[in-house]
């Protein structure tokens, strides 16, 4: 059975991904890209649905583990009765190649390892033909099934009941090298590498970027590490980045909740370039404002929420026989229906970033600029069109609040291109409908017998996503319209002391069954305590979210209180990013009161 989800570390290339479980055993593997169908999916069923344990052999005696520092080279260390040893587990940067090492270093006395490999690729459904390769070196062992291939070195590995193992000793001193190498398989086998120096190329490669993190100093290694999640979910050719590492982790343990989150939204990759342009990385947020503008190239009319990573637009759905969901949570989808949707928040959203770029220096060109003006006449042509929202609705559309402010957005961000930074564009034009959006969310948006912003007119109920009318600049966080909203969420939408995004049981989304409170509207809400006064409130809960990061400070989509345990796809950018903006905020609100 797999682990909780907070038992698995992340461990990448900035081209796919591996997570690694706290037993030794790499649960989630796809190669050769994040969206590849899987070589390891014990994650979404049990190890015969493949996966690669390395452990001891015996019992031990404890286990901690940690990365080195600014990195995602993840170092093990098992203390046993008879020794200690230390596995590293890391993919190579900045090779070309889909390598996963793993590195076994005696430490103290001696310990027997355990290997077990099985290899299930295309999501389970193919059974590689394996076979010893002497001609690739040593003990190597290629398996190969269709397009896939892999070749895997390092002590001999010998069949056992559909599986490969091998156990061999450590000694105080020794290092032992395993080294799984992905190719297609209608070519050779790639060489060995050298692990040492890939060792020391990786962990240059991470530190070389981490050197420019601008952090406030509370919450500062959980910032940190949160912005270097955002780079490892980012890929390194196309720099769109993936919402999470993986699919079908459930918002609801053994429900239907469950999706494909290793595609990248327009809102994410938008939220990014936010957080990096902010954190001290200006060049390098430059590759994900060139995916983004590469993303919404050409009629503004086929532009989508969400894209492969190369900027693929056919996302289809299906569902996947051969796994059966992480601890019977079915189905395991792939592909994302979503992709079709319209969802009018995404306008505001893309808007906000690159009017961020452009406040902080970036050079605007005439192909983004005269892109900003094509969505800009989408909007203004489809601005009254109701939507699927912020959360993907499967129901029907609806005039979501949330959407039609972030449209305001959109407009908002055009005229200060034009009125600030001297572009050119129809101003007047856009503080027309900005007005007639203004006027119109304030007539059905507002409800003044309850007192609140709604979810979507005539609701009369609330959604999360309301508290980032003051993100946007729509009205101030002290304004007491906000402050009522603020009040009517935390009366609905608490439990436990964190936020849901919505009530499920109204049926808005179409959906069976329930969801577990949703840790980026719990980090907005720390937020809005921030930046209207609360501070103390804010610190508050941001201590308990910071504290549901697991040991690794990796989070998760949304928390189960009750259970004590991390849910849905991770590790997932959307918690991170709005950790990051949390941090911020409080560090503002306390500087301020200084």
């Amino acid at each position: 059975m797999a682990l909780n989800i907070e038992d698995y570390g992340l461990i990448g290339d900035c081209h796919t991904a591996a997570l690694v479980g706290r037993d030794g055993s790499i649960d989630w593997l796809c190669m050769p890209r994040f969206d590849s169908a899987s070589m390891f999916g014990a994650l979404l069923g049990d190890e015969d649905h493949g996966r690669w344990l390395l452990a001891p052999a015996g019992d031990v005696v404890s286990t901690s583990r940690e990365y080195l520092e600014d990195t995602f080279v993840l170092v093990t260390t098992w203390r046993t009765e008879s020794g200690v040893v230390e596995v590293t587990d890391f993919m190579p940067t900045d090779n070309r190649r889909a390598d996963i090492v793993r590195r076994v270093t005696g430490i103290e006395g001696s310990v027997e390892l355990h290997e077990e490999l099985r290899i299930r690729f295309d999501y389970a459904a193919a059974l590689p033909w394996v076979r010893q390769a002497p001609e690739a070196g040593g003990n190597a062992l290629i398996a190969v099934a269709g397009p896939d291939a892999v070749v895997v070195r390092g002590p001999k590995l010998e069949a056992e009941n559909e599986s490969h193992v091998a156990n061999f000793t450590v000694k105080k001193g020794q290092k032992v090298d395993l080294v799984l190498t992905w190719y297609p398989a209608h070519r050779e086998a790639p060489n060995e590498i050298d692990v040492h120096r890939a060792l020391a190329s990786t962990t240059k490669w991470w530190r070389s970027w981490a050197e420019n993190c601008e952090t406030p100093e509370r919450y500062a290694a959980a910032v940190h590490r949160s912005l270097l999640v955002l780079r490892a979910l980012t890929h390194e050719d196309t720099g769109g980045i993936v919402a999470a590492a993986t699919t079908s982790l459930p918002e609801d343990f053994g429900g239907s909740r469950n999706w494909d989150y290793r595609y990248v939204w327009l809102r994410d990759a938008s939220l990014t370039l936010f957080v990096l342009i902010a954190h001290g990385f200006a060049s390098q947020a430059n590759a994900w404002r060139s995916w983004l503008l590469r993303a919404i190239a050409g009629d503004p009319n086929d532009v989508q929420i969400m894209y492969g990573l190369s900027g693929e637009r056919r996302l289809t759905e299906w569902e996947v026989p051969t796994l059966p969901g992480y601890r019977d949570s079915a189905p395991v989808r792939v592909g994302n229906g979503a992709f079709v949707q319209y969802q009018g928040d995404m306008f505001g959203e893309v808007m906000i970033a690159l009017n961020k770029a452009r406040e902080l220096g970036a050079t605007e060109t005439a192909l983004s600029w005269s892109l900003q003006r094509a969505l800009l006449q989408f909007v203004e042509d489809n601005w009254r069109r109701p939507d699927n929202g912020i959360w993907e609705i499967r129901g029907p559309k609806r005039h979501f609040t949330h959407s039609r402010a972030m449209l305001w957005a959109a407009f908002d961000c055009g005229i200060k291109a034009v009125r600030e930074h001297g572009l050119e564009g129809p101003a007047d034009r856009w503080e027309q409908l900005r007005t007639e959006l203004h006027d119109e969310i304030e007539s059905k948006g507002w409800d003044p017998a309850l007192g609140t912003y709604t979810q979507f007119y005539g609701s009369g109920t609330v959604d999360a996503s309301l508290l980032q009318l003051s993100q946007i600049g729509y009205l101030e966080p002290t304004d007491p319209r906000m402050l009522g909203t603020v009040a009517a969420i935390e009366s609905a939408l608490l439990r436990d002391g964190l936020l849901l995004r919505y009530l499920t049981e109204t049926g808005v989304d179409g959906l069976p069954g329930d969801e577990h409170p949703f840790l980026a509207c719990s980090f907005w809400l720390a937020e809005q305590y921030a930046r209207s006064g609360r501070t103390d409130d804010a610190i508050a809960l941001m201590d308990r979210l910071v504290g549901f990061c697991n040991d690794l400070g990796l989070i998760s989509e949304e928390y189960d209180v009750a259970g004590k345990r991390q849910v849905g796809n991770t590790p997932q950018a959307l918690s991170h990013l709005a950790l990051v903006r949390t941090a911020d905020a409080i560090d503002i609100a306390l500087r301020a009161s200084a």
